[in-house]
C-alpha cells in the first residue's frame, strides 16, 4: 500500500500438527455426511443476526466484532467485548487524539479474553501516548486480516502505521470458504455456556485458494453476502455443493481424521501445482497434512 509502513509481525507461526493429536472423537464419514451432521442451525443464524453477540454480520470478511459479555475471562468471569460506531475494539486511551498506529489479525489482536481498555493496544497507547485503533477479530485468517485492512486503510480511519499480526494457524485460515465446519467441537461447547448462536461465527467469508483447472490462485468474494443469504448454510445440500470444492476444508477434516477419504487426484494436481511432492503412501494423512501446509504458505506469500 502506498504511503504506508506496514509491520507485519510473525510473533508465533506455528505449524499445527493436527494428524494424530487433534483427533474429535468421532468416527470417520463421507463428506456429505459430515455436512448434513455438523451444518448450522436455522437457531443460531436467528440469534447471530437478530440478537447481541460476540460478532456481527459483515458482507465482505463474514463477521467483525459485535458487542457481547463472553465468558472468556479468569476463572469463566465474564469480559467487556464492545465496538465502537466504526466498527474497531472500543478503546479510552487518548481518544480524540490524533492515531498513527492500527492493528489487524486475529483474537490475539482483538483481545479475546480480556475487556475492553485490557488490551494489548490499550497497554502500549498508554506507552506511547497517543491512540490504537484495534481492528483485530477472532477467528480470522491471514487473507481476511489483509482484506479488513485493505478496506480500513481507504477510509479516513487510515493511519500511517499498520500492524497485521499473524498467528498459528491463520495461513490455513486463508484458505477457507468458511470456517464453520472445523471448529464443530468448539461451536457446541460454546453453545452450551454462552447459548445457542451467540458465539456463532465461521460463517463465509472472502479468502484465496487455488483454481485447479487455470493452476493460478483467485481472491474469492464471500458466496453468502447479504444477511439473509446467510440461511442458505442451514441447507444440507447448498452447503455440500459449495464445499465440496472447497480442498482446503477437506484437507483438514481429512487429516483430522473427521473424513473416511479425500480425492487423491486433486491433491496430486495442488502439489504439482505448487511444485512439491506428494506420496500418500503408508500414511495419506500426514501426506496431505505436509501438502497442505505448503499450499498455506504459497497463498500468504500470494
Amino acid at each position: 500500500m502506498q504511503g504506508k509502513n506496514i509491520i507485519l509481525l510473525l510473533f508465533s507461526i506455528i505449524i499445527l500438527n493436527l494428524s494424530l493429536s487433534a483427533q474429535t472423537g468421532q468416527p470417520s464419514m463421507s463428506f456429505g455426511a459430515y455436512v448434513e451432521k455438523y451444518k448450522p442451525s436455522t437457531e443460531e443464524i436467528d440469534v447471530f443476526l437478530h440478537r447481541d453477540s460476540w460478532v456481527q454480520f459483515d458482507p465482505e470478511v463474514g463477521y467483525i466484532l459485535g458487542n457481547f459479555l463472553p465468558h472468556d475471562g479468569m476463572d469463566n468471569s465474564l469480559t467487556i467485548s464492545t465496538t465502537e460506531p466504526d466498527g474497531y475494539r472500543t478503546s479510552y486511551m487518548y481518544r480524540g487524539k490524533p492515531c498513527r498506529i492500527n492493528t489487524y489479525g486475529n483474537s490475539f489482536t482483538a483481545g479475546n479474553q480480556v475487556s475492553d481498555g485490557e488490551t494489548w493496544q490499550e497497554y502500549l497507547a498508554a506507552h506511547l501516548g497517543e491512540p490504537i485503533r484495534n481492528f483485530g477479530v477472532g477467528g480470522f485468517g491471514v487473507y481476511q486480516s489483509y482484506r479488513r485492512m485493505i478496506r480500513e486503510e481507504s477510509t479516513s480511519r487510515g493511519a500511517k502505521y499498520n500492524i497485521l499480526y499473524i498467528w498459528g494457524d491463520d495461513h490455513f485460515r486463508s484458505l477457507l470458504r468458511s470456517r464453520y465446519m472445523v471448529t464443530t467441537a468448539w461451536n457446541e461447547r460454546q453453545d452450551e455456556k454462552e447459548g445457542v448462536g451467540t458465539m456463532f461465527h465461521g460463517n463465509f467469508w472472502s479468502n484465496v485458494e487455488m483454481d485447479l483447472e487455470v493452476g493460478v490462485f483467485r481472491e474469492k468474494e464471500n458466496l453468502l453476502p447479504t444477511p439473509e443469504s446467510l440461511y442458505k448454510m442451514a441447507d444440507s445440500d447448498w452447503m455440500y455443493e459449495n464445499l465440496k470444492d472447497d480442498w482446503a476444508l477437506q484437507m483438514r477434516l481429512y487429516i483430522n481424521k473427521d473424513l473416511d477419504t479425500i480425492d487423491f487426484g486433486k491433491m496430486q494436481r495442488l502439489s504439482e501445482l505448487l511444485g512439491t511432492d506428494f506420496f500418500p503412501g503408508q500414511n495419506p494423512r500426514a501426506a496431505v497434512d505436509q501438502l497442505r501446509t505448503k499450499y498455506s504458505h504459497a497463498a500468504t506469500k500470494y
